[in-house]
């Protein structure tokens, strides 16, 4: 089988979520992320696509992300170095005085209707200050080459200027170091300073969709498996303005993921889609930047997506993949 896997936007905690569900689709299924021929990572999704794309398996992330012993950092263990990405710094930077893209600004300005709300939110917020270097450095951890040996690893990133949606890795894209594109992949704007790559900026793919499952369309795959840490079926109970927030963001990531799978199983291509459930986003909360959650939610996570996966239909497929 000729199968995809799709890893959307989440922060840290989504980050989390995604370790601890491809180590229980894995544990459910034997199928391993590693095998996926087509990779799509968009912001928390790039970190965990790339080490994936690089050759480590679901459980050896889940157990670096929970502070437990990996077998390939022994070395980095006994010295207590673990970089997690959810250090935050200050970039070396000018201070930000007025839009953070002065250019998508004013193209925005002079037509608002041809772009989408939230790129026209994104030339008018303020540049952000907390450096990247952080997730630059996990990526150095795992992979020692300017790019991953693998066929077809797409890194969504969003270009400052335009606001257009940017895949590195694939064919017509900028050249550009792994470590620098997963950089640009996370750069949540107004958040994160914006990464250079080939002389222009770039900031988080999130902005262009939370998921991009609809860039494999076309590709002739039997299977996608898609994890979106950002869109759920559950409705969680709430009434402050942080959790009717949460829950907006989730009902829209749903909609796009939504009509992207379409665009997918149109083609004929099936699809495996791994939300979080009720329990999980109770753990996750509404602050996917938490720096507290990880350990919980990787574990909870793990278990949930164990039993959803063994309980559908291409649970089967994926086991004879």
């Amino acid at each position: 089988m000729r199968i995809g896997l799709v890893l959307g936007a989440g922060g840290v905690v989504g980050a989390s979520w995604l370790i601890g569900s491809l180590a229980g689709l894995e544990e459910a299924t034997g199928w391993s992320a590693t095998d996926a021929e087509y990779v799509v990572g968009t912001s928390a999704g790039s970190v965990v696509g790339t080490l994936a794309a690089a050759g480590l398996a679901p459980a050896a992330m889940a157990d670096y992300a929970t502070d437990r012993p990996v077998e390939e950092l022994q070395d980095a263990e006994a010295a207590g170095e673990r970089e997690t990405g959810d250090a935050y710094r200050l970039q070396r930077a000018l201070p930000p005085i007025g839009p953070g893209s002065w250019r998508l600004a004013l193209r925005t300005l002079r037509d608002p209707f041809g772009h989408a709300p939230a790129t026209v939110a994104l030339g008018w917020l303020p540049r952000g200050v907390v450096s990247t270097a952080p997730i630059g450095r996990i990526v150095d951890r795992f992979v020692d080459e300017p790019w991953p040996d693998h066929p077809h690893l797409w890194v969504v990133a969003c270009d400052y200027d335009s606001g257009a949606r940017v895949p590195f890795g694939r064919e017509g894209a900028p050249e550009a170091d792994i470590r620098d594109a997963v950089a640009a992949s996370c750069a949540i704007p107004s958040f994160y300073h914006p990464v250079r790559v080939a002389g222009r900026r770039y900031v988080d793919g999130g902005v262009c969709s939370l998921s991009n499952a609809d860039l494999l369309a076309g590709r002739d795959l039997d299977l996608v498996v898609c994890l979106n840490p950002t869109s759920s079926l559950a409705r969680m109970p709430g009434r402050g303005p942080g959790d009717r927030l949460a829950q907006t963001m989730r009902d829209r990531s749903g909609r796009r993921l939504g009509h992207e799978l379409a665009k997918l199983r149109a083609q004929g291509t099936r699809t495996l889609v791994l939300q979080p459930t009720a329990d999980d986003l109770a753990l996750m909360g509404t602050n996917l930047m938490a720096r507290d959650r990880r350990v919980r939610v990787v574990d909870h996570a793990r278990r949930s997506a164990a039993r959803i996966a063994a309980a559908s239909p291409l649970a089967e497929a994926l086991a004879t993949a």
